[in-house]
């Protein structure tokens, strides 16, 4: 069996736990997923983020390097939010005032740092970076439908432009993305929980990672 490290990337509510579910589970490896019923911060932000956005982000940056660190060791695995993506968040909620330049400046000595530590690793980078492209509609669509109180904008109308905002930085954030091959997947136009699409799109990447490894 051959193994792979591959990385989900996008939006908030894009489907990366989905994803990364089916594709581990056809691939036959391990799937790392972002911790959020462990993350007592997250519903925190959500609420006052000037007071929790930088250890937030601290938390989420430490989860990530625990991740991708164990995911280049075993070399067989699915991670549904990387490392790489993690300073797109970072740098939002500095330019939104939530992060103080003084912090700013130490997320990011502390981001290369762990970078740094990476390079130091046998397998120093996924094979295959996946990122999940949709229209805004269709995110703000999902994260109704998984119904997490603290991400709703009917009961903070105030999330709409932080959302907003994202969504318009990611794809100049994915054209910067430089580690592995990457493959896009047009979330508007695909449901994994359609089995005819899942099968599609598991074609496609078994048809990328051939041409990655040769």
């Amino acid at each position: 069996m051959e193994k792979n490290v591959i990385v989900l990337a996008g939006m908030i509510g894009a489907g990366k736990s989905s994803y990364t579910e089916l594709i581990s589970k056809e691939l036959g490896s391990k799937a790392f997923y972002e911790s959020i019923q462990d993350n007592r911060i997250l519903e925190l932000f959500y609420k006052e983020p000037k007071r929790w956005a930088f250890a937030l982000q601290i938390y989420f940056l430490n989860t990530r390097f625990r991740s991708i660190k164990q995911a280049l060791l075993d070399q067989n695995n699915v991670l549904d939010r990387s490392i790489y993506e993690d300073a797109l968040f970072t740098q939002i909620n500095f330019e939104e005032g939530n992060i103080s330049e003084p912090e700013m400046d130490t997320y990011l000595d502390l981001l290369d740092n762990m970078m740094e530590e990476i390079d130091t690793l046998p397998k120093k980078s996924p094979d295959l970076l996946i990122y999940l492209r949709g229209s805004l509609e269709t995110v703000l669509k999902r994260i109704k439908m998984r119904g997490r109180p603290y991400e709703q904008i009917h009961l903070n109308p105030g999330l709409l432009d932080y959302y907003t905002t994202l969504h318009s930085r990611y794809d100049d954030w994915f054209t910067s993305y430089h580690h592995s091959d990457t493959l896009v997947i047009n979330i508007d136009e695909i449901d994994i929980h359609n089995e005819e699409d899942a099968r599609i799109l598991m074609l496609q990447i078994r048809k990328k990672l051939k041409e990655v490894r040769h």
